[in-house]
């Protein structure tokens, strides 16, 4: 939608509504819906991908996930952690582990060419390998186009059947055609872990050959959605899906993701949840002919939990100058402020509270997760015509992401105006159909206070990967909790 249509809509609609009418802003797109408008902003972006890239979830939104890195120009220095020498204990483990690891390679039906590498291992003696979902999406979402071989650490090749996909927990479970020696043993109970216990971690990193990495457990990661093992040691691209072992050979958790500003500071998804893959594999017939209806159900499931999460207490109420806007602080949502009051013809305080995790789909696709913004602009020089001027062009209704991202429909969005208890608001919404997943959508809901003519409160809101129904209650809770507090 761009200003001219906006501004033909906010002409149409000038009645103050009533909050509870005023807030049933938009109508429900269909899933094939083309119809113009802006579009929302663009997801998440995974870290570059490149012609030997391994797909790149940003598994938690500051901790993107080791992959296979772009291939180094002939003097660039790889930033990665290299991984340090192996003590003997650790190259005893690997002697013993090395026959059941493997290399996951992507490739392009059409001319075999490798797409993305990661890492895996076979479990028991049976022939059923664990790895990362986001090793293998390519396949699960696109088996038309994709397929999968492997390659062990003695250089032997064979095909990979996709079993079973856990999108939430980033887990795969997948066939080949030579069995394990039994040295990965996934263990029936959870395993029992101190902090500071060694742990060595084992795959292919950056491509160069399998290696090993000795680090250490250190809690669980308490600002994603689903648990995290921290690991504290170094996790290179390449590695995602291989396992993480103790000193005595049990597998504690399976390589997923690193801080990339920090230093050996990587994740592991506990092995719990590869056990209850390893069940839901035993338990089928077959493998689905169609992932794409299966991994929708998990988006679905998760995002009922999410949203369910958000909304169990009203959003909390902060003050920005004379209103109050609302926040969701927690173990998951964290909040930053900042300002350029200093010597500016006009003052803008923001404060953003981010989701510290979204869920993987694909290299080009996460989801699943919640954003707010809020500015306090203000200005004690500029006349009300500069001043409005300057709202308008920050209150960015066009700044809402490509018009041509073949993974959404394009955006329908409504403008009303609408009037909170003790406010006047400007809102925007609008919502975007998954394509992939039916039942899935994305709400953008910007708003901006109508009620001063040197002052302006701007926010946004964005909920991704939710269903119709969840995003308008996050939408209506959001809008409602708007205000100016009231004076007794």
């Amino acid at each position: 939608m761009n200003r001219t249509v906006v501004a033909r809509l906010a002409a149409l609609l000038t009645t103050c509504l009533a909050l509870g009418a005023g807030l049933d802003l938009v109508t429900r797109p269909a899933s094939a819906q083309t119809g113009a408008g802006t579009v929302a902003r663009a997801g998440l972006a995974a870290p570059a991908g490149a012609p030997v890239a391994a797909p790149v979830p940003q598994i938690a939104v500051d901790t993107p996930p080791a992959a296979t890195p772009t291939e180094l120009i002939a003097g660039e220095a790889d930033t990665q952690d290299a991984l340090p020498q192996p003590s003997s204990a650790a190259q005893d483990l690997y002697e013993s582990a090395r026959s059941d690891l493997l290399q996951i390679r992507m490739l392009l039906k059409n001319g075999r060419t490798q797409s993305t590498v990661g890492s895996g291992f076979l479990v028991g003696t049976s022939n059923l390998a664990l790895t990362n979902y986001h090793v293998v999406s390519q396949m699960a979402l696109d088996p038309a186009i994709y397929t999968a071989e492997y390659i062990d650490t003695d250089g032997n090749t064979g095909p990979v059947e996709l079993l079973a996909v856990d999108v939430l927990h980033d887990l795969a479970v997948v066939r080949i055609n030579r069995n394990g020696s039994g040295f990965f043993k996934v263990p029936e109970q959870k395993v029992k872990l101190r902090q500071g216990q060694p742990l060595y971690s084992l795959g292919n990193p950056l491509d160069l050959g399998f290696a090993i990495s000795e680090g250490a457990y250190n809690g669980v990661l308490t600002r994603s959605f689903y648990d995290r093992l921290i690991f504290s040691g170094p996790i290179n691209s390449g590695m995602s899906g291989g396992p993480s072992v103790t000193a005595s050979g049990t597998v504690a958790g399976i390589n997923v993701s690193r801080r990339r500003d920090g230093e050996s500071v990587s994740f592991l998804v506990p092995v719990m949840y590869a056990q209850e893959l390893l069940r839901k594999v035993a338990e089928q017939a077959a493998p689905p002919p169609d992932f794409n209806p299966l991994i929708g159900k998990q988006l679905l499931a998760h995002q009922a939990g999410m949203v369910d999460r958000l909304l169990e207490e009203p959003l909390t109420l902060k003050g920005m100058g004379p209103y109050l806007v609302p926040v969701r602080e927690s173990g998951q949502v964290r909040c930053w402020g900042r300002s350029n009051a200093r010597g500016a013809a006009y003052a803008v305080d923001a404060m953003s509270c981010v989701m510290q995790s979204a869920v993987f789909v694909s290299d080009v696709q996460q989801t699943g997760n919640v954003s707010m913004t809020h500015r306090y602009i203000r200005s004690g020089t500029m006349d009300p015509m500069r001043f409005a001027a300057l709202a308008t062009d920050i209150f960015q209704v066009d700044n809402l992401g490509s018009t041509g991202d073949p993974r959404l429909t394009k955006p329908f969005c409504t403008e009303r105006f609408v009037h909170t208890r003790t406010l006047p608001l400007r809102a925007v919404t609008c919502v975007r159909a998954y394509r992939k997943f039916e039942g899935l959508y994305n709400f953008t809901l910007l708003t901006a206070s109508t009620d001063a003519s040197q002052a302006s409160l701007q926010s946004r809101l964005d909920v991704s990967g939710v269903s119709y129904e969840n995003g308008m209650r996050v939408t209506r809770a959001y809008l409602g909790a708007f205000g100016r507090p009231v004076r007794k």
